[in-house]
């Protein structure tokens, strides 16, 4: 465990997946409402209108919903993606899933202003329904590029990271062939490239994003890619069991005094309101009585 993961992992969010997936359920229901591509263009990733106070931007850009077939495929994407993402919480835990999502969003949120920053330089031109858009008219031009920011290629992510995760799962592909994950990473990793080179300006800096993050994560991890996911349930099972012959365990709540050892699914966590390094298990997380040094 790293020390900013001994330090932060408290605040880590679980199941990031499912709460990802809520927030783009929230974004089609704006696409698909009266007006909701007005609504949507205030939430996009602009650095422009970022800059000029529409700080809310930073985070909104998230609902953003990636695009879509129709009803029943947005449906099975979003099933998809948090099949996906779970599963790499399971076996990552969840602080390292965390730091692996936040970390794209970052470097997309950082991508879009090193993109306005080239603009200024270059000045290039846009071109939309006929009308030629320049950089003489910011909000608008900006407007228009924010949009190759969104969620797509966090997700693409993900599915890169549990493609090397777990190269040898087998999915249905058309529901029907049965394929190695591993093999539709290499060719979305194919797709990709080929779009890389024949995108604008405006997708290479999204997509360089997003595989930046996939590549960190990918040479900070090479210790792990060799494991697949039985093996690591067999370490994580070879721990526990040598916590409990040896006694030794990692968490215990200080008001029932149970640990991980006789509650191996229970959750723990510190409380930041008690005076001092105060654990307890999610019974009593929310109902114990906060515990002040006496002055």
């Amino acid at each position: 465990m790293s020390p900013f993961e001994r330090k932060f992992g408290k605040y880590a969010i679980r199941n990031l997946s499912f709460v990802l997936v809520i927030c783009y359920a929230v974004g089609y229901v704006l696409q698909l409402a009266g007006g909701g591509g007005l609504v949507l263009s205030y939430l996009t990733l602009n650095p422009y209108a970022i800059l000029h106070g529409q700080i809310w931007r930073l985070v909104t850009w998230i609902l953003i919903p990636p695009s879509s077939g129709g009803l029943f495929f947005t449906l099975l994407m979003l099933y998809f993606y948090c099949s996906l993402g779970t599963s790499l919480e399971r076996t990552w835990g969840t602080w390292r899933y965390n730091v692996y999502l936040f970390q794209g969003m970052l470097f997309t949120i950082a991508g879009s202003f090193l993109l306005m920053g080239y603009c200024y330089l270059f000045k290039p031109e846009i071109s939309l329904m006929g009308a030629v858009l320049t950089i003489d008219t910011p909000y608008e031009y900006f407007t228009v590029i924010a949009m190759v920011f969104s969620t797509y290629y966090i997700n693409m992510s993900i599915f890169l990271a549990f493609a090397a995760t777990f190269p040898d799962a087998q999915v249905l592909l058309m529901f029907i062939i049965p394929i190695r994950v591993k093999w539709l990473g290499i060719i979305y990793a194919v797709m990709l490239t080929f779009q890389f080179i024949g995108s604008t300006v405006y997708g290479k800096f999204a997509i360089g994003a997003s595989l930046l993050n996939f590549v960190v994560f990918f040479l900070t991890s090479r210790n792990m890619m060799h494991l697949n996911p039985k093996q690591i349930h067999r370490r994580q099972e070879f721990k526990r069991d040598v916590r409990r012959s040896t006694g030794i365990t990692k968490h215990k709540c200080a008001i029932c005094g149970r640990t991980e050892v006789d509650s191996p699914q229970m959750q723990f966590r510190f409380c930041s309101k008690c005076d001092g390094n105060y654990e307890y298990c999610e019974e009593h997380l929310y109902t114990h009585t906060h515990i002040k040094r006496s002055n």
